[in-house]
């Protein structure tokens, strides 16, 4: 792996981290604000409120199962599941009407996981590359 791939890896792959963390916490403990994952912006999309603890959840064992080392199998299944619950936020966001200050973000992330499992090493894949 070059260099700069291990580089736009571990770039994107630290964004998506610590923005997904973030967003776990003021879901799991309901914190007031009015950003990407806050109650207001939930109930606003249609959902109940009591969805956020498990969307927190879910975020950081996504988190988790992302940063462990080999782990390959696990690391599928956090980028599917990151994945859908993200392009998943992205169609509430556009059938709420929201504007492209609720959707910026949610397309970064979607940018993010792309990068990130686009430029994952070789070992942190199920079928490592062959030389």
């Amino acid at each position: 792996m070059s260099k700069r791939n291990k580089i736009i890896y571990w770039v994107a792959t630290v964004w998506l981290a610590l923005g997904l963390t973030s967003t776990a916490v003021v879901q799991i403990f309901q914190l007031k604000t009015s950003g990407p994952g806050s109650l207001e912006n939930v109930v606003h999309m249609g959902f109940p409120a009591d969805i956020l603890l498990l969307l927190g959840v879910w975020k950081l064992m996504g988190v988790v199962a992302l940063l462990i080392p080999r782990t390959p199998l696990l690391k599928e299944w956090a980028y599917a599941g990151i994945f859908f619950t993200i392009s998943g936020a992205l169609y509430f966001h556009v059938r709420s009407g929201d504007g492209v200050g609720m959707i910026a973000p949610v397309l970064l992330y979607l940018v993010l996981i792309t990068a990130s499992w686009h430029f994952r090493p070789a070992e942190r894949t199920l079928i490592p590359a062959r030389a």
